[in-house]
């Protein structure tokens, strides 16, 4: 267990110190005004469209001047499905505004950037972008542990518990067993009460001192994340008493029932009826307790699948149901799995028939998890090109082979378990091995200690006599150290000998109860020792124990793998958003058109080439080139230029060029307010009378 809990730490750690900040969900796709656009009047508002819904409050966007100042009205707004604006104040001078936005996805996850704008003319600014990412830092670093404390309580509460009670009732009254579910639900508790605390400032400023400040946390509670933590923690409240149930009620019923069955046969007339009851209310209790777990399990699983991915995107209505079975799965199956290696470690023995059940549960659950993680693959990822190029795609697929080494290493499991024997045989036969070899040195031992014990109180009897002490105490005295007594009926009858003679007691006395008190912790000592030879004298109990130790060790680093895909960018979503930023910013060289152009009259036909540098939003410089068919300069007395961007209703929107040398035009600063498919027009003059207009759609910014 403290390899295994090496490990855990390990891992944790690694993935938290060398974690980047948690990547947003929604990607700004589009903005009015583009980024880097130049404008010639000042907007009324700023409008923002995302790939998804997001959730606003009061500073979400912010737009300030060149001097820093703010210039929005501060109350963003719902425009129309996904875009959202807010509303800027009249007046506002020429320069280069920036727009800073900070808001959270529909799946929980913050999202911040900024861009700028210009309007009349781009101009110098005193507003620096700031490169710390929402969610990232100190308080970002403390969520992500958060959110893996969280998923492992819930794994082991959930697996524990349904490991018990499909599997093993008997382990209901094991100690290390009961510690387990139970520090399950401690964690899972803690983790959640700790994210509600720092949702307010990992969604916000991200500082730590803002933690603890009531007004953001007030806010949370309104939030959809916010209500989805505090359902938890009320499910929470109904797995307490179900845990309660469980280790209590039901190991005390278990274990009535199991006094009564060890009655002789005498009774076994009388008691067949009680037995009968027995039974039945266990059934009842067994099935009741099966039911409101698996209710309260699911609920637990919903406050995710509401708040996360599956509450998001496309057929959100089956993801998430999809989602809360997937979660269920993984924590039959990894917390069945971590209940099964400390009941091989730290239990005295565990049926083959428990085992047997639980490997028939584990299939189910890997079944289940294949069938619901094809689903969210396919809905999260949407291509084959994402599970390469994307940062989730490549993290699903090191799940998947994690999924596979641990499916190989569950296979050699039921290899161990089909071994196993229906009755304790192996385990006799090792307790035959282990006890002759280990008779000498316990024999040895209780020989010694009964030999020395027997000395002191003879000699104290025969002082006590001398000093007319009463019969009774010698006579237990002497019961207390014969060799054949057991340590612990001996240590009580010389505390009953105490107590009747307490007010007689004298130091010899309290060195007597001493003495024997010690007596019954080494005989402890040397039967838990004895007990745990045994143990692991079984061939077939050591080699399932590895390999299970194995898989739980590959099931830490999988619940690590998982927590990171939850705080990642989707596939389908990080492509789109590139496929966005490329169709927004294809035209990364200069522009070259080649327009064709025939006037009509004598020498009227020709070529306009024109040449766009950068071919991006805001100031170009453009050439324009003439050429008669044989490829020669083409003196033409004029040159027109307009580009019009019908989608938006801009333009035209005119230029002209100034003659350099013959077919030569040229003018700089030429403005593209917003990228798209502008349509360029040009008017080629031959001669008074004679003229061509031409145009050309092209891709701009």
């Amino acid at each position: 267990m403290g390899t295994l809990l090496l490990l855990f730490l390990a891992v944790a750690g690694a993935l938290l110190a060398g974690a980047a900040p948690v990547s947003a969900h929604a990607a700004l796709t589009g903005s009015d005004p583009a980024q880097g656009a130049v404008v010639d009047k000042a907007p009324t508002q700023v409008s923002l469209t995302f790939s998804e819904k997001v959730a606003l409050s009061d500073g979400s966007v912010r737009v300030l001047d060149p001097s820093g100042k703010r210039v929005d009205t501060g109350k963003a707004s719902n425009v129309s499905g996904t875009t959202y604006g807010v509303k800027l104040h009249s007046g506002l001078p020429d320069g280069t505004f920036t727009v800073s936005y900070q808001v959270v996805s529909a799946d929980s996850h913050p999202v911040s950037g900024a861009f700028t704008f210009s309007i009349g003319a781009p101009s110098t600014t005193s507003v620096s972008l700031s490169d710390q990412t929402a969610g990232g830092g100190v308080v970002g670093g403390l969520y992500g542990f958060g959110r893996y404390v969280s998923y492992a309580g819930f794994i082991l509460m959930v697996g524990g518990g349904a490991f018990v009670l499909a599997c093993w009732q008997r382990g209901a009254a094991v100690r290390a067993v009961q510690r387990l579910v139970v520090s399950g639900w401690v964690a899972l508790t803690s983790a959640t009460l700790a994210l509600l605390l720092l949702r307010g400032s990992y969604t916000g400023s991200g500082k730590v001192g803002d933690i603890f400040d009531l007004t953001l946390l007030g806010q949370v509670l309104q939030t959809k994340a916010g209500a989805a933590l505090v359902s938890r923690l009320l499910l929470l409240a109904a797995a307490a008493l179900f845990i309660a149930v469980l280790f209590g009620a039901y190991v005390k019923r278990d274990a009535e029932s199991a006094d009564t069955d060890g009655e002789g046969a005498d009774g076994e007339t009388e008691k067949r009826g009680p037995d009968a009851d027995q039974a039945i209310e266990k059934k009842d209790l067994t099935f009741g307790l099966a039911i409101g777990g698996t209710v309260v399990a699911a609920g637990l699983a919903a406050s995710w699948a509401m708040a996360e991915h599956a509450s998001t995107g496309i057929q959100a209505g089956l993801a998430m149901p999809v989602d809360v079975l997937h979660l269920l799965a993984v924590a039959l199956w990894l917390g069945g799995l971590t209940t099964l290696l400390v009941a091989l470690y730290r239990a005295p023995s565990i049926e083959a028939a428990a085992v047997r059940r639980f490997s028939r549960v584990a299939f189910a659950s890997v079944a289940a998890l294949t069938v619901t993680g094809l689903y969210q693959s396919w809905r999260q990822v949407g291509s084959w090109s994402a599970l390469t190029d994307t940062t989730y795609g490549q993290l699903l697929l090191v799940k998947v082979g994690l999924v596979a080494v641990l499916v190989g290493i569950a296979w050699i499991s039921r290899r161990w378990t089909a071994q196993l024997p229906e009755t304790p045989e192996t385990m006799d036969t090792a307790e035959t091995a282990v006890t002759a070899e280990a008779a000498d040195t316990t024999d040895a031992t209780d020989t010694t200690a009964d030999t020395t014990a027997t000395a002191d109180v003879q000699e104290k009897q025969r002082a006590e006599v001398a000093a007319g002490a009463s019969p009774a105490a010698g006579a237990s005295s002497l019961a207390a150290a014969s060799p054949g007594s057991n340590a612990s009926d001996a240590s009580d009858a010389s505390d009953a000998s105490d107590a009747s003679d307490a007010s007689d007691k004298g130091p010899e006395d309290a060195g007597d109860s001493r003495r024997a008190a010690q007596l019954a912790r080494q005989r402890a000592a040397v039967a838990t020792a004895r007990q745990k030879r045994i143990r692991d004298a079984d061939p077939l109990r050591s080699g399932l124990r590895r390999s299970v130790l194995a898989e739980a060790g590959i099931a830490v680093v999988l619940l690590a793998v998982t927590t990171a895909l939850t705080s990642t960018e989707p596939g389908r979503t990080e492509e789109a958003a590139k496929a966005v930023t490329a169709s927004a910013s294809q035209r990364s060289g200069p522009l070259s058109l080649s327009i064709p152009f025939d006037t009509g009259g004598q020498d009227g036909k020709g070529t306009a080439r024109l040449t766009l540098d950068p071919a991006r939003v805001g100031g170009n410089e453009m050439h324009v080139f003439v050429t008669r068919p044989n490829g020669k300069a083409f003196d033409v007395p004029e040159v027109k230029v307009a580009f019009t961007l019908d989608a938006k209703g801009i333009g035209p929107l005119p230029v002209v060029p100034d003659r350099i040398v013959t077919g030569h035009w040229t003018a700089s600063g030429v403005q593209i307010p917003m990228a798209g498919d502008w349509k360029i027009t040009v008017t080629v003059r031959t001669s008074d009378i004679d003229q061509a207009t031409v145009n050309k759609n092209a891709k701009i910014g």
